[in-house]
């Protein structure tokens, strides 16, 4: 029996994993493809800004709309819309002849994109034992560093030789795999035990994640969520970009990036094995701090050794967060409103991913240095790690209700 579980975590695991890979895969890729599509359209560093901040607008919208459906629908079906919107959107954008065509298709992959990755979580969370539920979950966000690792892959082989058209057209494979995943992903068990009747409308959902009972813990997701998202876009979605503001080639910045991507899988693996030996909180709090620190040492580097020594600390301490942060949301809400829960301080943290990426053009234009610009992203961290460790419980181990 024990052994018969352990085959269906992995099938769940793998399944809903290869989806979240997939996800990683584009929003890594189009890292690099801000800094390609600066040299093909010759575009400023504020309409780079708006690539990645038009993204995060529709990942806001994706996270608020599907994560409310996922409590009256399902988190299979939602699961399988938001995959299929993204990829397809993804596809799409790799025929876009101007620059309003491909922030009007990345808005949709946006989407998708913020819809998915709550409802994912969500629904691994509800399947797996409270034992292992934390572990599970952050081993579903180690297939964000493959893709990560991927794209950086297919950006360095990719892009220079074959143009960022032909990379983009490699993210549609997911969609094909979305048509799969609806005869083989089962829905979450504690959502089918909810009763259709028992099920809470829009607005009954809403005000019940700000009920008195929940106010805490949505406080504390809501600003921890902005803070990580706004930091982690701010720098991620700019890191080839830095490289080429700090004087290296195309080529050389996409190689030195897929080395500190690397970092990621480490950072996953450490927060999976001590998230449940000592617990979420502890966890989110001690990554979130190593985000920061390692933030200010990269935006501080001048030689190439440190610079890649900050860059995959941060990947590391960074990707290890988010892995708890994932892991740690679903658990704050009953089933009810869990969807409801996770996707809206999603949606609010997607906000702090619109002003993240366009805070590092408007402030290098006003001549502000990298350091300067990267010390904002680590009081930022440093304010969500504040958060967690004031109005955060530990949820280890706890089940879920």
């Amino acid at each position: 029996m024990k052994k018969k579980e352990e085959i269906s975590y992995r099938k769940l695991l793998g399944i809903s994993g290869l989806g979240w890979m997939f996800d990683a895969l584009d929003v890594g890729m189009l890292s690099f493809i801000i800094a390609a599509l600066k040299v093909d359209w010759n575009l400023s560093v504020q309409q780079m800004g708006w690539i990645g901040s038009v993204n995060s607008i529709g990942m806001a919208v994706g996270a608020f709309v599907f994560g409310i459906l996922a409590d009256r629908i399902g988190r299979k079906n939602v699961f399988i819309i938001t995959l299929l919107l993204f990829s397809l959107g993804s596809g799409a954008s790799a025929f876009s002849t101007t620059l309003f065509m491909f922030l009007f298709l990345r808005f949709f992959v946006g989407m998708g994109l913020g819809g998915e990755l709550p409802v994912a979580s969500t629904l691994v969370s509800e399947s797996v034992p409270a034992e292992k539920r934390g572990r599970v979950v952050i081993l579903l966000e180690s297939f964000w560093a493959i893709g990560w690792i991927v794209s950086a892959l297919i950006s360095y082989f990719i892009i220079p030789k074959y143009g960022w058209e032909k990379a983009l057209l490699l993210v549609m494979i997911p969609a094909l795999y979305a048509l799969y995943l609806r005869f083989n992903l089962p829905d979450s068990p504690q959502f089918q035990s909810v009763h259709k009747k028992e099920r809470l409308s829009v607005l009954q959902s809403i005000k019940q994640v700000w009920s008195k009972q929940y106010i805490r813990p949505t406080t504390m997701l809501w600003i921890v969520w902005f803070c990580v998202v706004f930091s982690y876009y701010g720098m991620f979605l700019w890191l080839p970009s830095v490289m080429l503001m700090k004087g290296f080639s195309l080529i050389k910045s996409f190689k030195y990036v897929l080395i500190m991507t690397l970092a990621q899988l480490p950072g996953y693996f450490t927060a999976a094995w001590l998230v449940e030996k000592i617990g979420r909180k502890f966890v989110l709090v001690t990554y979130l701090i190593g985000t920061g620190l390692s933030a200010y040492f990269f935006g501080s580097a001048e030689s190439l050794t440190l610079l890649l020594l900050a860059g995959m600390f941060l990947s590391f301490f960074n990707l290890g967060a988010w892995g708890a942060l994932y892991a740690y949301t679903p658990e704050q809400y009953p089933t009810v409103i869990r969807g409801t829960g996770s996707g809206m301080a999603a949606s609010f943290g997607r906000i702090g991913g619109i002003f993240g990426p366009l805070l590092v053009p408007y402030l290098e234009a006003q001549h502000i240095s990298i350091i300067s610009i990267f010390t904002i992203f680590c009081i930022a961290i440093f304010i969500g790690a504040l958060a967690v460790l004031l109005l955060g419980k530990e949820t280890k181990k706890v089940e879920l209700i």
